[in-house]
């Protein structure tokens, strides 16, 4: 009995503590150092089209990207940089802006400064910063830059882009060793190294630890989880997950949750980007969505409140509880912008939205408000739980509009600049 409490304790105990970083401070964003996991995104606009970066920078925030991530890859986009920062501005969007730099980026950063001065963070790649006899003094100008500006550099160790002179070094030394490595595990290891010494080449230059932020990328889930727990390991600098080319759809949303679902079990982690590939002219604020969605469902911060709803079978032939749901999720995931503010805590509320008798009325009593629709052959009433607590029964036709009118009840009731801190809707039949 004593083990079974035990292990009870260690499932209770829920994810590792987290891996202690080294904070740093992204524009108006804390990032590490037991800061709350931030969630970031990147826009896909060509950056010199500013009219089009704007609006979806701004789209991005709202749907709650705490970083947005630009590419400043030609000088085009680095002259537009300023203009964006100054448009967002004045619509009341601080979100700050990560310009993503590859190849030329010290050359863009020197000869356009007021686009180094408008970014909150820079992001380079050590394997495409320069090549050969150049690398080192183009990292250098770069880190330079950013200390001049007082900025944060994220150093973004990337698979498909690795350092190659690392990387055959490693392959020959491994090659000569007595007991080798497998080829996937040397090139892992080149992942962290490559990350690692260019944090620690950038700290020689003068950038303090507090303005670094170290990630190394890849699009398999298994080598994605075995280099980050390197990488945490052995060093505490603040660290950004993801994966990279996740994909499209359900196959980029899973590969994303998996991995870095158990890394952030782990402790490790302290931003996230859900790299998700839209569809043609698809909604770009979806990886957002699904950022918040896998730290809301694990549990480490809360974004929206939560609607619980039944999958469905062959007791539910009816979809009016699939409908619901869905307008009830829509609603609200429309309203959090204005109810972030008008109504604090908001995003603590659950909603459990069920279509029969056998798991309805249960779920429903432990969501703060839900409703039991009735499912096939079941009587023609909707009872409807508040608190834990039996609240009313609905019927007829009006049963998704009247309860859509409860759940405004309850959050003006509870949530209101008028309602108490323990305010809920009294409980009457």
């Amino acid at each position: 009995m004593s083990d079974l409490k035990q292990r009870s304790k260690e499932i209770l105990a829920g994810p590792q503590a987290r891996h202690r970083t080294v904070q740093v401070t992204v524009g108006n964003v804390k990032v590490g150092g037991g800061a709350p996991i931030v969630v970031q995104s990147m826009t896909n606009t060509d950056t010199a089209d500013i009219e089009a970066t704007v609006k979806q920078v701004a789209a991005l925030a709202r749907a709650g990207s705490e970083l947005v991530r630009i590419t400043v890859d030609r000088e085009e986009a680095a002259a537009a940089v300023p203009h964006i920062r100054e448009k967002l501005d004045k619509m009341g969007v601080d979100v700050p802006l990560i310009g993503d730099f590859h190849y030329i980026g010290h050359k863009l950063l020197a000869e356009y400064p007021a686009c180094a001065a408008a970014l909150a963070k820079y992001r380079i790649n050590p394997g495409n910063v320069g090549f050969k006899n150049k690398r080192d003094s183009q990292f250098t100008d770069i880190v330079e830059i950013a200390i001049k500006n007082n900025k944060t550099i994220r150093i973004g160790a990337n698979w498909g882009s690795l350092d190659q002179e690392l990387l055959t070094r490693l392959m020959e030394e491994n090659a000569k060793s007595p007991d080798p490595i497998d080829a996937r595990a040397v090139t892992r290891e080149a992942m962290v190294q490559s990350a690692l010494l260019s944090a620690q080449r950038a700290e020689d230059i003068g950038l303090p630890k507090d303005r670094m932020i170290l990630s190394a990328k890849v699009s398999n889930v298994q080598d994605l989880i075995a280099v980050y727990r390197e990488l945490a390991a052995r060093s505490d600098y603040a660290i950004h997950l993801g994966l990279t080319e996740a994909g499209m759809g359900s196959k980029g949303i899973v590969a994303s949750s998996a991995a870095l679902g158990i890394l952030l079990q782990d402790g490790i982690g302290d931003t996230i980007r859900v790299s998700l590939t839209p569809e043609p002219g698809g909604d770009r604020t979806v990886e957002v969505k699904v950022g918040q969605e896998i730290l809301q469902t694990m549990g480490f911060r809360t974004f929206v409140p939560l609607v619980a709803a039944c999958p469905g079978c062959g007791r539910t032939t009816s979809t009016v509880f699939q409908e619901l749901a869905r307008d009830i999720q829509t609603f609200i995931s429309a309203e959090m912008p204005e109810w972030r503010t008008r109504y604090p805590g908001v995003e603590q509320l659950n909603v459990a939205v069920m279509g029969c008798i056998v798991n309805g009325p249960g779920e429903s009593k432990h969501a703060d408000i839900g409703i039991s629709l009735p499912g096939t052959g079941e009587t023609p009433a909707a009872p409807v739980f508040v608190d834990g607590q039996k609240f009313r029964t609905l019927r007829g036709p009006t049963i998704a509009a009247d309860f859509k009118a409860l759940v405004i009840d309850y959050i003006e009731q509870r949530y209101g600049a008028t309602a108490k801190p323990t305010a809920a809707v009294t409980a009457a039949e």
